[in-house]
């Protein structure tokens, strides 16, 4: 229970291999990444708890923001917080958007009455959730929030390590 309300959570990592060819640096200079406040505020809930733990921060990535949006939009569309709608899992929507990964990992949430704060609280209280997190070898994210017509809020966190040129 978070703030009188329940809340549900699911995480799931996925190891990145070679299953998509590279096709060099994915980054794109062209895409103009705007990241509203509560975003901004997510990212550096997670980075102060990386820098507690002696890691580097993570780096907002336009095309992990469109996959985590984009999953964040659907849940609150459908009403489910799953890993999987649609048929697609966290590694459909990421090469969907083009990143190009080494390894990715997708946190979720969803809930009525949350703060940023008792949301990665919550996150940093699972196990799986505070692994990915914490992972050392992830060095981008990309965040989503959405709301319900119900008002529920829907939370993704996708992070990324990108497969080298």
């Amino acid at each position: 229970m978070v703030n009188g309300r329940h809340a549900a959570m699911a995480v799931v990592v996925l190891l990145g291999t070679s299953c998509y060819p590279g096709q060099g640096n994915d980054e794109d200079k062209s895409v103009d990444l705007k990241i509203s406040k509560d975003e901004q505020t997510s990212i550096e809930l997670v980075n102060k708890s990386r820098e507690k733990n002696k890691l580097p921060p993570l780096k907002p990535n336009a095309k992990l923001f469109a996959a985590a949006r984009s999953h964040s939009l659907n849940m609150a569309k459908q009403g489910k917080m799953e890993h999987e709608l649609d048929g697609k899992k966290p590694s459909d929507r990421v090469k969907a958007v083009g990143y190009e990964y080494r390894k990715v990992g997708e946190n979720i949430a969803a809930g009525e009455g949350w703060s940023l704060e008792a949301v990665h609280q919550a996150w940093l209280d699972s196990r799986l959730h505070r692994e990915n997190m914490l992972d050392p070898s992830y060095t981008e994210i990309g965040v989503g929030i959405a709301k319900s017509a119900k008002g529920e809020l829907y939370y993704t966190h996708v992070f990324g390590t990108r497969r080298p040129d």
